[in-house]
């Protein structure tokens, strides 16, 4: 290809993606709203932005093939402070894409769109929607917003949901787990799949205790390696007893299921932040 923007590229999941991305094309630009994001890859080049400034999106996408979205705020929070970047950002995105003519839009949707399921329900991705956040709100109109662009502007979009791309170190990582190499195939699935249409696909890995069905996104030909029972034993032995009556243990979107709308999750949720430097 001759060119991928990657939006958020200062994150933690942007950071493993954007020396594969450069590999796959002739010119990477990778964005975000952070001042620097370290040394370059060969064929990556950096412009700050603001993906809630949509003549921003549109200089950016500027004679992309695909547009890789990952760029929002990572967390519950009040509904004003997702607006910009996870609402207004998402349609900027789609709008960008379909006036320069773009191919595709691959965007980093998360189980939280759908974290109200009970986890002993195993979904599959064309189960209706049931955000258990603002934040898995933005990520349902993120996902709908893709399927109307397709219907009514023939761009696709494959809309990644995302279970928990991090160390495994609880017992919802588990089943949940998306190692950091699936997460680059599943990407690169979804960029040199030949023809998506609007699809959605969950992030994960080869878990034997994934509590998603994936089957009808088979035709990308996403076949994660890691499994996240390798683990198990050492998580299992440090927990206790988890409460059945706590929507954090018994649903899909684990704490985002039981805290408060408009307050924050992840700070619960003891993630390691081991980015790849640069």
């Amino acid at each position: 290809m001759k060119k991928l923007v990657l939006t958020g590229a200062a994150g933690r999941l942007g950071s493993y993606l954007r020396e594969p991305l450069a590999a796959m094309c002739d010119s990477l630009v990778s964005t975000d709203i952070k001042d620097d994001i370290g040394t370059l890859y060969e064929g990556e080049s950096y412009v700050q932005a603001d993906i809630a400034d949509l003549d921003a999106m549109v200089s950016i996408t500027e004679g992309a093939d695909m547009v890789i979205h990952f760029g929002a705020i990572v967390d519950e929070g009040p509904f004003e402070e997702l607006l910009g970047p996870n609402f207004i950002g998402a349609y900027n995105i789609w709008e960008a894409a379909h006036r320069n003519g773009l191919r595709r839009v691959v965007y980093a949707s998360s189980i939280h769109a759908v974290g109200m399921y009970p986890k002993n329900q195993h979904i599959g991705t064309d189960v209706p929607h049931r955000p258990d956040t603002f934040y898995g709100l933005a990520k349902c109109f993120a996902e709908d917003l893709g399927s109307m662009y397709w219907d009514k502007r023939g761009l696709e979009s494959v809309c990644l949901r995302i279970l928990s791309a991090a160390q495994v170190n609880n017992p919802r990582a588990l089943g949940s787990w998306l190692s950091y190499d699936d997460l680059i195939q599943l990407v690169t699935r979804a960029i040199d799949t030949p023809v998506t249409g609007f699809s959605i696909v969950y992030g994960v890995s080869n878990n034997d205790r994934a509590p998603v069905d994936n089957s009808s996104a088979a035709f990308l030909g996403y076949r994660p390696k890691d499994n996240a029972e390798d683990y198990a034993e050492e998580v299992l032995a440090k927990s206790g007893p988890l409460d059945p009556q706590d929507p954090g243990h018994m649903c899909h979107g684990g704490p985002f299921a039981s805290v408060p709308l408009g307050q924050g999750a992840v700070a619960s949720m003891g993630i390691v932040d081991d980015k790849k430097e640069t």
